[in-house]
Formats: C-alpha cells, sequence, structure tokens
C-alpha cells in the first residue's frame, strides 16, 4: 500500500472527490469515471511476474478519477475487509512510458477496510468484488500547469510548469487473503534466554525489566522470551505492539504502552535502528528483549529520559 501511494500521490487524494455511491458495495466491482476512455485499451497478459502489455490510444486524458475491470480473473472475488495482494504498472497517459514496474518484485498488500473506504472510496468499491485474477485500470487526473506570474505581482514573467499527464496504472490482483486479528497479548512457546541479559518478569499481565548487573552490549541482542505462532515480520511491515523501554544504566522507565493503555502501531521502517533490525524476522504473537546499542538507539545525546544503552521488551501483536 505505501508503495501505491507513493505511484498514485497527490493523484490518489483526488478520489474522493469523484462521484460514487456512498452505499455498501455491490457483490461486483463498481466502475467509476470516464469509463470509456478505456475502450481502445487492450492488455496482453504475461503471466504475474511481468507487467502485461499495454495498448491504448493517446493520449489518455481524464477530468476525474476513472476505475474498471478491464480482464475478468477466474478466481475468487476479494472481500471486503481482506488484503489484496496486488502488482501496479504505472504509464505516462500522453506517450505510454512507463514510469514504475512492481510485477517483478512482491506483490502490494492493499487492505480493503473502512479506512480505505473512507479515503478512496473509488478504489474501494472496484476491488471490492473484482475477482482474483483481474486487471483493473486507474486513470489519475494530471494537474494542471502553475499560472506564470505577472509583471502585476512584481515578479518578471516566465514561462508555466509544465503540466504532468494523466497516469494509467494497470493494477492486477494476484491473491487476497483475510486479515489477521490483532492479538490482545503475546501467544507461543515460551524461551529461556541465556544467563548475562536482563530478566523480565510479569505483574498483572506487564513486563517488567531488572537490568541489575547487566553489562553495557557489544552489539544489538534481540532474544525471543515467548516465540509466536504468527507470520514472519517484514522490515517494510507496520507493527502493532505493546512494549515497555527503560535504560541499561540504572533501569529508568521512560516510556509504556502499558501505560498509555493501548497498543501502538507504526511502520518499521520509522522506528529507531535497534527496533527494525531487531524485529524484522520475528513473528507476530512473540514477546522479544532488545538490548540496544546507543549507536542503533538515540546516540550519545539521548532523546529525553531515553540516554544510552536501551533495553526493549516488546509484544508484537500484529503486522501488515
Amino acid at each position: 500500500m505505501r508503495r501505491l501511494l507513493a505511484i498514485l500521490l497527490p493523484g490518489l487524494l483526488l478520489l474522493t472527490a469523484c462521484g460514487g455511491s456512498t452505499a455498501e458495495p455491490e457483490p461486483t466491482s463498481v466502475s467509476a469515471g470516464e469509463t470509456a476512455k478505456f475502450d481502445s485499451l487492450k492488455l496482453t497478459d504475461n503471466g504475474d511476474k511481468k507487467a502485461p502489455g499495454v495498448e491504448f490510444t493517446k493520449p489518455l486524458e481524464v477530468a476525474e478519477p476513472t476505475i474498471k475491470v478491464i480482464t475478468e480473473g477466474s478466481g475468487e472475488a476479494v472481500k471486503a475487509n481482506q488484503v489484496a495482494n496486488i502488482s501496479i504498472l504505472a504509464l505516462n497517459g500522453t506517450d505510454g512510458s512507463t514510469l514504475e514496474d512492481t510485477f517483478p518484485g512482491e506483490p502490494e498488500p492493499l487492505e480493503l477496510n473502512d479506512e480505505l473506504k473512507t479515503s478512496s472510496e473509488v478504489i474501494y468499491n472496484a476491488f471490492v468484488g473484482a475477482k482474483v485474477g483481474s486487471s483493473l485500470a486507474l486513470a489519475v487526473p494530471g494537474q494542471q500547469s502553475a499560472p506564470a506570474p505577472s509583471p502585476s505581482d512584481g515578479a518578471s514573467p516566465g514561462p508555466s510548469a509544465a503540466a504532468e499527464p494523466t497516469q494509467l496504472l494497470i493494477i492486477k490482483v494476484l491473491s487476497a487473503e483475510d486479515v489477521a486479528p490483532v492479538l490482545e497479548k503475546p501467544e507461543g512457546e515460551t524461551v529461556t534466554p541465556p544467563a548475562g541479559l536482563p530478566t523480565v518478569s510479569e505483574k498483572d499481565g506487564v513486563p517488567e525489566i531488572n537490568v541489575e548487573g547487566v553489562a553495557a552490549p557489544t552489539a544489538l541482542v534481540s532474544q525471543d522470551l515467548i516465540k509466536g505462532n504468527g507470520a514472519t515480520v517484514k522490515e517494510t511491515d507496520t507493527l502493532t505492539v505493546n512494549y515497555v523501554g527503560v535504560t541499561l544504566e540504572g533501569g529508568t522507565k521512560f516510556d509504556s504502552s502499558f501505560d498509555r493503555g493501548e497498543p501502538a502501531s507504526f511502520p518499521l521502517t520509522g522506528v529507531i535502528k535497534g527496533w527494525t533490525q531487531g524485529l524484522a524476522g520475528k513473528t507476530v504473537g512473540s514477546r522479544v528483549l532488545l538490548v540496544i546499542p546507543k549507536d542503533l538507539a538515540y546516540g550519545d545525546e539521548g532523546q529525553g529520559e531515553a540516554k544510552g544503552d536501551l533495553v526493549f521488551v516488546v509484544d508484537i501483536l500484529g503486522a501488515k
């Protein structure tokens, strides 16, 4: 979804301006916009790992976001609240040149949840009911050129910025799957950690960390305390976790989602390196002890009370 957003922005934000029903989605995919503009569009399927051949009358220009199933797959219909795994070919609508091609890589997950329905109802309604194996076309209007400044504005006249062309995206639905529910607590097999690490006890379901006598780490330590049975965490995932963090020197607690009464969610690429490196490859349901050298945390200066080497206990409750 994040790569899809990067391709579509700012055009994706325009999708809420397009007409569309506010009723519950029909059992089949719902087209929207100037779909007659797709009449000349022909696709040649090249499998799931290679972008299709695309032919269309150029230039393709739309005034509103437009989406339609071009070729229908033979799989099951995608359902609301599932994750559709998709590949995307983005083309310049003026000359057909390739802007982005994700087919050779891993599929992009697109979660068909209420958040997407609210922000981009057109996309939501087009995917819900589409069959696995289908290819959809999405045309996003190009932005208008900026007007040239006039002498009355006190600026020298100059050429307008070039208008951006319509983007044409060919999106193939490779598979669909139910979203794994977010856990309430760790679930898995208890693991006995090696000696010399901070010890972790639990009081009323909340982990407590004892750092007494623990030496400063020479490298990142990522130790399962509970080995979860869920999906393996990827570095590109967004995690839902409960956690508590203390300083290695003195054991001062500086942060805890348990104290706030609710789990936290964040992209694993948007946290300190010790978390990114220490949690990628772990499994949902795990409780993980992280002992993080300061160079993989907040450096010499620290952040607030989080200074020096840090210790965390992280419960991985969900990943997507």
